[in-house]
């Protein structure tokens, strides 16, 4: 690929010219594509649903990460806060809680002059397309500016236009659903209220609903693994809480123990949850299809499925459904997005990142080139980038962004370049149905 194949063509009389890119998300990428942005001194609107920044993470904020702080803050971003005054936490070294990425980088981030009088909070993205062109109009299509479908906290449906888009939304809104068969259990309307989400507060707001219980956890990433070791902790002061892990496949361990990943705490975490397993702490129950849930005369919830093709069944007082994540793909209707019929990544990126193949450490750093849609100026980025694969690092998703920044700005030479090493790193989560962000 040539540099002039890499450089955006927007000539001087492109009607686009003069709006702004519109990212979707004020998470940590969707923050760190503004501050590229903001460094190039180029336009930028960011629409976020939530009322604050980092909306997601909120929900998960209990829960430390595995990558170091030198690992999760994006390099545009700390230049922008370290000219305010800002200073990164003295411990590189330590993996911060995602409250703790929150409250010490995020929310200044957001704050700064640059970044913050440009978020829209309280805006949801509820679809993409070009501005007066559907999906299947080809004529002047490139030229014509994004359009973007926005619902406000108030109800009330808006559009903006912008001159290219950065979809940044993430995933962990839309959950894998239960059932092997990649749908909703049959049975799971009855039950609703005994199925949690992945990483709940088990040792904080929400204890009550697992303490001297019987908590059965679905999948066999590190968002199960995170659920697992804190549902054990909670039976060790409360002896009638019982834990149960139940996977789709042969093997119960699938995150990393080894000494050689340099991600100290995601070793430790797959390192604590086999010695929970083998102290008998931990039940396993390996290779269950799971098919459908029935509630019980007791107000608990039994898991129906097979096992080893004979027919099986769990009865529990209420599920962690940590079977991965998926991307929103419904708002992108009307433009050509080409996707990975297995993953529903980007089709240039998909076989970089097949967790069949890869883990988090061993993804080659990528940019807009393997990002590029047959839209564009449209792009998805980080979490959302990656489909259905658990293997996505921040340090990869602010690389991301770095590229496709430059890019939209014409600098097709920075655009190219390679400017991340990845950490190395043991197995990581593999089975698609099973995953759970390696982030």
């Amino acid at each position: 690929m040539t540099l002039l194949e890499l450089t955006p063509r927007v000539e001087a009389d492109d009607p686009r010219t003069a709006l702004p890119v519109v990212i979707i998300g004020a998470g940590p990428v969707g923050l760190a594509a503004a501050a590229n942005l903001a460094e190039r001194g180029r336009d930028f609107v960011v629409v976020e649903a939530g009322d604050r920044v980092a909306a997601s993470i909120r929900l998960w904020g209990h829960t430390r990460l595995f990558s170091p702080w030198r690992h999760v803050v994006d390099p545009a971003s700390r230049r922008l806060l370290e000219a305010s005054g800002w200073t990164m936490p003295a411990d590189e070294r330590r993996s911060p809680t995602g409250h703790e990425l929150v409250d010490a980088y995020l929310e200044p981030l957001a704050a700064l002059p640059q970044i913050g009088p440009r978020i829209r909070f309280g805006t949801r993205a509820i679809a993409v397309t070009r501005k007066g062109m559907d999906r299947t109009r080809t004529a002047g299509r490139a030229r014509a500016p994004f359009l973007l479908r926005v619902r406000t906290a108030e109800g009330i449906v808006e559009e903006l236009t912008g001159r290219a888009v950065v979809d940044a939304s993430g995933t962990y809104a839309t959950p894998n659903p239960l059932a092997s068969s990649g749908l909703d259990p049959l049975g799971l309307a009855d039950v609703t209220g005994l199925v949690h989400h992945a990483l709940p507060d088990v040792l904080g707001t929400e204890r009550a609903s697992f303490a001297g219980k019987h908590t059965v956890v679905v999948g066999a990433g590190h968002s199960a693994s995170n659920t697992l070791i804190a549902l054990a902790e909670v039976a060790r002061t409360e002896p009638a809480t019982r834990v149960t892990w139940l996977i789709r496949n042969a093997s119960a361990i699938r995150v990393s123990s080894s000494s050689d990943d340099e991600l100290a705490d995601r070793a430790a975490l797959g390192s604590r949850v086999e010695q929970l397993v083998h102290a008998g702490r931990i039940a396993v129950i390996d290779s269950f299809e799971l098919s459908h849930l029935e509630s019980t005369d007791v107000g608990g919830v039994t898991v129906v499925g097979t096992r080893h093709d004979e027919p099986a069944h769990v009865d529990a007082d209420g599920v962690v459904n940590a079977t991965g994540f998926r991307p929103d793909l419904s708002m992108l209707r009307e433009i050509r997005v080409e996707l990975d019929d297995v993953v529903e990544a980007p089709r240039r990126l998909a076989p970089l990142i097949d967790p069949n193949v890869h883990s988090c450490g061993t993804v080659a750093p990528h940019g807009f080139a393997e990002l590029r849609h047959a839209e564009p100026g449209f792009f998805l980025a980080g979490m959302k980038s990656y489909g259905r694969a658990p293997t996505f690092l921040l340090a990869t998703g602010y690389e991301q962004v770095r590229s496709i920044t430059a890019w939209l700005d014409g600098d097709a030479p920075a655009a190219a370049e390679v400017r991340l090493t990845l950490p190395a790193t043991g197995v990581c989560s593999t089975g698609l149905a099973e995953g759970g962000s390696c982030c």
